[in-house]
């Protein structure tokens, strides 16, 4: 390309063709450049050009790392060289510095990964080429393929980012692209997978911690893969916060498993530092990526406030890649990268993970070093979250909501399109139970007092005619009418039809088991009941959605308290019943505890037994009071599924000890655990009523 008069101040040094690159130096090497004389220059061209602020990380060296086998494989060589030629072609490479590439030391590595993974890296080098191929099914079983120069471009890689983020982070450059292969997200702490050999934005983060004064750092990981290795290397710290966007599916797309599910949220120290997105199908686009990135993202990105972020910028959700399979395009990408510009003062690094549409990942990157080239994203159309990405969004605002004050659920609560012609499937579940209950067991409606408990409640308490029985539904009581006359009664407290409370993962529902256990539940108790001749008080505290606004509307919580302590004052307290036993399922065990808080004299001098079958929710025992604590725990029977995380070895005796009879139930499923404890819970019951 020639020059001319208007260009002479703009000339930096290039760097050389990837057709005749040399090998990669400690040194950056660029070619001599001679101007024979000063070229005049404009009077409308600046003195001294801007100095450039964006950097570029490339080397053909990792091109080395390829399969033997001359079968098709998504992860190629042609990846990073389409995107270097791309980018190339649009001169903005010429708008950046060059950054030299280096090989991660082993000292660098060994802050993420043990000794033995980067002995078993380092071994592949000196494998025959025989070795290679008889080892093939071996690194298959862990989606690798081997070379012998596989160690030299994993090691190219992983330094490659650590020098793309050091620039950053020691302030020579404001924003970096390190094009890299192979990636590095996959890469565990003790193993490699995934076409990953060393978690190069893992590392990465853990030198510049070391060698700079940038200590908070956002990881953001958009690949459609969940970054298990990234998440495993930092899951017990605060100091990183980690991000990730991708396709779950219940936990069967890749990697697999409940790791990058949304109640996947860090441990100890890092608890709430590990947020997920998980989507539940493919096909998620722009408009889903959008929303999760406003209601999620950047609300907690920005309480976090990081002083460096870095973009595991995975382009396999772009449209058009099989293997990701979702519809993210060039100006979605743009998008996601503009917003993450604007934290940590501007400093942001992007390192290449995956992308296998040679398409699809030559303009998504385009889009996104135009970016933080400082360009614009271009305007979008109107768009709108999918359904399965507005849940999503919703569930993780739940579980987020736990850790961070600037996330809001309600916000983030799914539009219900054409409320005013559908009933919901709680409604429906709740009003054939409430049918069931009263042909079949003759169960009669307690009614509430107040306008806005009865909207909130109505029929949702009831309660047995022979024998009594009392249940509360946060929206239907029901009692029979001999609930005054029985020496004893059973006083059982749930959310019936709430789907998402009751399941052992917020993302997996199956309505016909949900009816079918909980009914069956009922029948139990309600035989039990009969046989004992006790009565029995059952309430939902599901609410109705309100119709009808109210001047100081009450929070739903403060109003399940209410309908639970209102039964308590006025039908409890009021039978002849001497004896009491309590019964908690699933979310109702909270206000069951909150009623012993509030009503402890009473709840003590009459209550015999405490059940409660707790499920996936948190337990805990009544408020700090040395008597009330020594009541309970003679009193408490609580079941628990084998899976709840009261059980991680990091619990403590005391801990257990606060809740008296504690019971591991060998299920898994919240709808199912009734059922299995009901003979210890019989057992239990019996054994309270006998030493009275």
């Amino acid at each position: 390309m020639g020059l001319d008069a208007m260009d002479v101040d703009l000339l930096q040094p290039q760097p050389s063709s990837h057709h005749g690159e040399p090998p990669a130096s400690p040194v950056p090497m660029y070619p001599a450049l001679t101007l024979t004389a000063p070229v005049p220059r404009a009077s409308s061209v600046p003195l001294h050009p801007p100095e450039t602020t964006v950097g570029f990380v490339y080397s053909t060296e990792m091109m080395t790392h390829h399969p033997l086998s001359t079968e098709g494989h998504p992860e190629v060589p042609e990846r990073i060289l389409r995107i270097w030629d791309a980018l190339a072609a649009k001169y903005y490479i010429n708008k950046g510095k060059r950054i030299p590439i280096r090989q991660v030391m082993k000292q660098e590595a060994l802050l993420v990964h043990s000794e033995d993974l980067w002995d078993k890296v380092e071994a592949i080098q000196y494998m025959s080429v025989q070795e290679i191929v008889d080892s093939a099914l071996y690194y298959e079983q862990i989606s690798l393929y081997i070379s012998p120069a596989t160690t030299r471009a994993a090691r190219l890689s992983c330094g490659g980012v650590i020098e793309a983020a050091l620039a950053v982070a020691r302030g020579e450059l404001k924003k970096t692209f390190a094009i890299v292969r192979p990636p590095g997200h996959h890469a565990e702490p003790e193993e490699h997978m995934g076409f990953c050999f060393f978690n190069n934005v893992a590392v990465a983060t853990r030198v510049v911690q070391q060698l700079t004064l940038v200590k908070k750092v956002l990881i953001l990981d958009w690949d459609v893969h969940h970054g298990n290795g990234t998440q495993r290397a930092f899951n017990d710290d605060p100091s990183v916060l980690y991000i990730s966007i991708h396709r779950y599916e219940q936990g069967t797309f890749y990697p697999c498993g409940p790791f990058g599910g949304l109640q996947s949220c860090g441990e100890g120290p890092g608890l709430g530092y590990s947020v997920n997105i998980p989507w539940p199908e493919k096909g998620q686009g722009d408009a889903d990526y959008i929303h999760a990135f406003q209601k999620i993202v950047m609300p907690i990105a920005m309480e976090f406030a990081p002083e460096l972020v870095i973009i595991s910028a995975g382009f396999d959700a772009a449209a058009g890649d099989d293997l990701g399979e979702c519809n993210v395009t060039p100006a979605g990408y743009a998008h996601m990268t503009y917003m993450l510009g604007s934290l940590a003062g501007g400093r942001l690094v992007v390192a290449l993970e995956g992308g296998y549409n040679l398409d699809s990942l030559t303009n998504s990157a385009i889009a996104v070093t135009d970016i933080i080239l400082g360009g614009a994203p271009e305007e979008m159309k109107s768009m709108v979250a999918s359904e399965a990405a507005a849940e999503t969004v919703w569930l993780v605002a739940k579980e987020q909501s736990k850790y961070w004050k600037s996330v809001s659920p309600k916000t983030c609560e799914p539009q219900k399109e054409a409320a005013s012609l559908a009933f919901s499937v709680p409604e429906i579940l709740k009003l054939h139970r409430q049918y069931y209950l009263y042909s079949k067991h003759d169960m009669m409606q307690v009614p509430l007092l107040g306008a806005e408990l009865e909207q909130r409640f109505s029929a949702q308490v009831m309660c047995t005619c022979v024998p009594t029985i009392v249940a509360i539904n946060y929206r239907l009581t029901l009692f029979s009418p001999d609930i005054f006359k029985k020496d004893t009664l059973v006083f059982m407290i749930h959310e019936f039809g709430n789907l998402r409370a009751e399941m052992p993962s917020s993302l997996n529902c199956d309505v016909q088991l949900e009816r079918s256990y909980l009914i069956d539940c009922s029948k139990e108790l309600i035989s039990w009941a009969r046989e004992e001749d006790y009565s029995l008080l059952d309430v939902n505290l599901f609410p109705k959605p309100s119709d009808h606004p109210f001047p100081r509307p009450k929070g739903i919580n403060e109003l399940r308290k209410d309908v639970v302590t209102y039964l308590w004052d006025n039908y409890v307290q009021l039978c002849n019943a001497t004896t009491i036993i309590l019964v908690g399922h699933g979310p109702g065990c909270e206000y069951l505890v909150h009623l012993i808080d509030m009503r402890a004299t009473s709840v003590m001098k009459s209550v015999k037994a405490v059940v409660q079958v707790v499920g996936h929710s948190e337990l805990r025992p009544p408020k700090n009071a040395p008597d009330l604590r020594e009541w309970y725990k003679e009193h408490s029977f609580v079941a628990l599924p084998s899976n709840h995380l009261f059980w991680s070895p990091d619990m403590r005796a005391k801990e257990l000890k606060k809740h008296g009879n504690l019971q591991k139930i060998e299920e898994e499923q919240t709808v199912k655990l009734m059922m299995k404890a009901f003979p210890a819970i019989k057992n239990f019951v019996k054994g309270q009523l006998s030493g009275m």
